[in-house]
């Protein structure tokens, strides 16, 4: 007994084999959703999300009529060895943060570092490393930067216990 395929089903198996692979690379999806009642009253929502491999992004803008809201947006990388981050919320007025995150490891070695950045300029950071000895002990160093120019850093030796 012979089975044939015919002509239109063979084209559209090899449609959707050929798009497989790219509909894995990169998903985005997204909803708006408004809202409106009496006297002017209401409120716009959207919220966008994007995925590829190794990395995301969302976006989320949400606004009153009265012209209130707010915007944030959020993403992520990584790769062996190493992910970056960041985030932002802002206000239609304004006013907002911005937070940018990197960690890298290997070798024994760990860094991972965090600034945040208001709208007025003022910047607060993190910054934190670590390394192995290859003796049993690792150093550390850890250095807080705060919004008026002061600093702090800790940092010393520990054993593994």
């Amino acid at each position: 007994m012979r089975k044939t395929i015919s002509g239109l089903s063979a084209l559209s198996l090899c449609l959707i084999a050929s798009t497989l692979p790219e509909a894995a690379l990169a998903r985005g999806h997204g909803h708006r959703v408004s809202i409106q009642g009496a006297y002017g009253h209401g409120v716009v929502r959207e919220r966008a999300v994007t995925r590829q491999p190794g990395s995301v992004s969302a976006r989320r803008d949400v606004d009153w009529n009265n012209g209130r809201g707010y915007e944030t947006n959020r993403s992520r990388s990584c790769a062996p060895g190493a992910c970056a981050s960041s985030r932002s919320f802002q206000t239609n007025d304004g006013r907002g943060a911005a937070t940018a995150r990197s960690t890298s490891w290997g070798d024994g070695s760990y860094a991972h570092s965090r600034v945040t950045t208001t709208n007025d300029g003022r910047s607060l950071s993190r910054t934190t490393s670590a390394h192995a000895n290859g003796d049993g002990t690792a150093d550390y160093s850890t250095t807080l930067n705060g919004p008026n120019g002061g600093s702090r850093t800790v940092s010393g030796t520990v054993a593994r216990p």
